[in-house]
């Protein structure tokens, strides 16, 4: 029980990376965690709570925690945790974190984050955009203080830094796809049929998590030796193709159903509103509109208003296509969501989040493009994932994209992408036959 995995707001991409740890070191850590609600109260409290909540030992070498946490004031509560090695992991920075208004940001936010950056000994961030964007705002954000400033904070963190992109994990999704894709499995990236199944073979990232996976069992590595060298892309350079998974793909729950369960089958089980056995249909599927997916928060980041407004400018010059919103929906959702679904009527062939993974992975299947709009991004499993499942990217030409897409897939302005999705709507058999580069 050498390494000790603290999370303050256990869900979505936070939680999959402590599982995922935790499933690697098995026996040899113990995570602390605090449920993925209330995410600013956690961020200002979760030192106090986990004070009082984390056991003593005197096996702990290692202390990991994601930015959520104030480091400062934990270790400062509990000095036994200050005698760590204290690794800080990024998943989004509060620094270059897009506010609808100027004085909504809080300052505290990133101020702690900054604290626990000076307390840390290794500091990683899930890309070089999350890295360059917090450490070159720092002072920027420290002239908000109106007198008697601190200096040269960057030069003191920077030393400290380093990329370790997100380690994403994907069950084999072959049995979902339509008949083109795997076949584009198979000259991508190895696929070997056996039987009714295919067998994934040889991808990149195999290598699954062995950056942190190795930091946290070496629990007696010296305070200098940092995590490891930062990948030069996701887990293949651009001229290899779109990023494979970076872990190994994994088997599917016991829960799902087996891989020799025909989906059709299971239409009734499943909450997609489009019918699953005119889309599975080999028969048939060349000659289907072109499939858009909008995997993503509904929320002002993710600009919904750009998406919404370039499929309705489709609409308006009678190009066929359909549309899947898969994204989560939260207390408050923007006004376009409603209006978007009843103008785009028929275009629409499943509207809301799904809860099951396994539902997910098959609507994504079944799309041809995926889209992000986003004003802000750090990594985006969201955009991967639909790759993994065979979807044709078009991301903005911003934010983290270029570290992880070919610039084939990005645009600069929503007239490109319109343009880029009018072409693909008079011919889908582009993005269906296109092998990734």
């Amino acid at each position: 029980m050498s390494v000790l995995l603290i999370e303050a707001f256990y869900g979505g991409s936070h939680k999959q990376l402590m599982d995922l740890l935790q499933e690697e070191l098995q026996e040899d850590c113990v995570l602390c965690t605090l449920p993925a609600k209330k995410w600013h109260w956690k961020a200002r409290t979760a030192a106090l709570y986990f004070m009082q909540t984390v056991p003593t030992s005197t096996n702990y070498r290692i202390l990991f925690a994601s930015s959520v946490l104030n480091l400062a004031e934990l270790t400062a509560l509990r000095p036994d945790l200050g005698k760590l090695k204290k690794v800080l992991y990024f998943h989004e920075n509060q620094l270059a974190y897009p506010v609808q208004k100027c004085q909504e940001r809080d300052f505290q936010y990133g101020y702690n984050q900054i604290l626990s950056c000076l307390v840390a000994d290794v500091v990683v961030f899930n890309s070089a955009f999350n890295m360059e964007s917090f450490l070159t705002s720092i002072g920027k954000f420290m002239k908000l203080i109106p007198d008697h400033r601190p200096k040269d904070l960057e030069k003191i963190i920077r030393p400290k830094c380093q990329v370790l992109y997100f380690p994403v994990r994907f069950p084999d999704v072959s049995r979902f796809m339509p008949e083109h894709k795997l076949a584009h499995l198979e000259k991508v990236i190895g696929v070997k049929r056996n039987g009714d199944a295919y067998r994934l073979e040889g991808l990149p990232g195999q290598q699954k998590s062995r950056a942190l996976g190795g930091l946290m069992k070496n629990s007696n590595a010296h305070h200098e030796s940092g995590l490891c060298e930062a990948q030069p892309g996701l887990c293949t350079s651009q001229h290899e193709g779109l990023p494979s998974p970076l872990t190994a793909p994994a088997g599917l729950n016991k829960s799902e159903p087996s891989e020799s369960t025909n989906p059709c089958q299971e239409e009734d089980k499943q909450h997609l509103t489009f019918n699953l056995s005119s889309i599975l249909s080999g028969r048939d599927y060349q000659q289907r509109p072109l499939h858009v997916a909008w995997p993503h928060r509904w929320e002002h980041d993710k600009d919904p208003e750009t998406f919404f407004k370039v499929l309705l400018k489709l609409k308006e010059k009678d190009l066929p296509f359909h549309v899947s919103v898969l994204g989560e929906a939260f207390t408050e959702i923007p006004d376009i969501f409603s209006e978007a679904k009843k103008a785009l009527g028929s275009s629409v062939l499943h509207w809301g989040y799904l809860p099951s993974k396994d539902d997910y992975f098959q609507a994504l299947c079944m799309a041809d493009v995926v889209i992000s709009t986003a004003k802000h991004e750090f990594f985006g499993v969201a955009m991967v994932e639909a790759v993994h499942c065979g979807c044709y990217p078009l991301c903005p030409k911003a934010l983290v994209y270029p570290e992880i897409f070919p610039a084939e897939y990005l645009y600069s302005t929503p007239e490109q992408l319109f343009k880029r999705l009018q072409n693909f709507c008079k011919r889908p058999d582009i993005v269906r036959k296109h092998l990734y580069k």
